[in-house]
């Protein structure tokens, strides 16, 4: 993940990855987190999530 990602990127992709893991997706990360949003945000930090971040002006 790409750390020029701007607060409003961030804060959905941990919103996404959150829904993911409430609704049963693996963890990718091994935490003693278990609220869904805690969870993503360690894998966001990890820098291991599955998205990309696809922007209008070319980056």
């Amino acid at each position: 993940m790409s750390k020029t990602d701007n607060r409003y990127e961030k804060a959905r992709i941990i919103g996404a990855r959150a829904l993911q893991v409430a609704y049963g997706a693996p963890v990718l990360v091994e935490t003693e987190q278990t609220e869904p949003i805690l969870i993503a945000a360690e894998e966001y930090d990890q820098g291991i999530l599955p998205f990309t971040v696809r922007r209008g002006d070319g980056t």
